[in-house]
């Protein structure tokens, strides 16, 4: 084999080993999972409707459906993105996610005795999620004034295992956006992407040291987010939406995000009161009426001298 030829076949090899190279960091992938405790075998969080029902998790508030991540972008725990660092779509398989590695070990300090006013009286009860000094926590017991709660997440402490495969490789950009927002706001919006033609301004000088405003036109890449009533209620878009927007754009290669806020009407009818008892009535039937009102101008006038 000549020199030329090896080189070829070296070049070839390389070419295929980073084809097989598998997934890598800013990576978006579609994954079916199911998270369960390692001690008890119980199921917190998955996309198969079927293991929600019979783990009697209210299906009624969430949709079940695999779910866009971005690797690279703790979409998943630290653990699960080594595994599918290298990995190949259709993989699967379980991974074991230590407590260190998943909502952190359980800390005694972080349950603490507090003055039972602090807490509203429909939360006064064993196991009720209660919020004080803005934290979250879960109230333990309560006797007379005094209430303890503990800070700790309820998964705090917990062995995880993370059973997943690996279903396709997403490439559309709008796909990759929607997938962001559902892992954000637990419900995909409607999303489109428009690249737009702008105008910009650049200030220069010239030989002389004078300032000179030079326009030239710019494409300029938008997402553009259809706003449902669920996104504008969720706490997580109200407090964090300029971080998840520098988040879409820096990894989507956005210049813009637009959220568009859509209100459905049924018409006009619902004005009639505002237009002096018209009835909602539309220009033509408002020339009409006026038409069927015989009103003669200088008799009018008479009157108004008589009186």
């Amino acid at each position: 084999m000549s020199d030329q030829e090896q080189a070829d076949a070296a070049e070839d090899g390389d070419e295929a080993e980073t084809e097989s190279a598998g997934l890598n960091d800013g990576d978006f992938v579609r994954v079916a999972y199911t998270i369960r405790t390692a001690d008890d075998d119980r199921v917190i969080d998955t996309t198969d409707e079927a293991i929600a029902e019979d783990a009697e998790i209210d299906t009624d508030e969430h949709e079940f459906e695999p779910r866009v991540i971005a690797l690279g972008a703790g979409h998943v725990f630290p653990s699960v993105e080594e595994t599918f660092i290298g990995s190949e779509v259709g993989d699967q398989g379980t991974v074991d996610v230590p407590a260190e590695d998943a909502f952190g070990a359980y800390d005694p300090d972080e349950v603490e005795t507090v003055k039972a006013d602090k807490i509203p009286e429909d939360s006064r009860y064993p196991g009720a999620q209660v919020q004080i000094d803005n934290r979250q926590g879960y109230l333990e017991t309560i006797i007379g004034g005094r209430a303890r709660v503990d800070f700790n997440h309820p998964l705090a402490g917990e062995d995880l295992e993370y059973e997943y495969e690996i279903l396709e490789a997403i490439e559309d950009r709008e796909q990759q956006a929607a997938g962001m927002l559902g892992m954000y706001l637990q419900d995909a919006p409607e999303v489109r992407i428009e690249t737009v033609t702008e105008e910009e301004e650049t200030v220069t000088e010239d030989d002389d040291g004078e300032e000179v405003v030079e326009t030239e036109e710019v494409e300029k890449d938008v997402l553009y987010v259809t706003a449902t009533q669920a996104m504008q209620m969720n706490q997580q878009w109200m407090f964090q939406k300029q971080q998840i927007a520098q988040d879409l754009m820096g990894r989507l290669d956005l210049d813009r995000v637009v959220v568009e806020e859509v209100i459905e009407g049924g018409g006009m009818g619902g004005l009639g009161g505002m237009m002096g008892g018209m009835g909602g009535a539309g220009a033509g039937d408002i020339e009409e009426a006026l038409e069927d009102v015989d009103v003669d101008a200088d008799e009018i006038v008479d009157e108004i001298d008589d009186a």
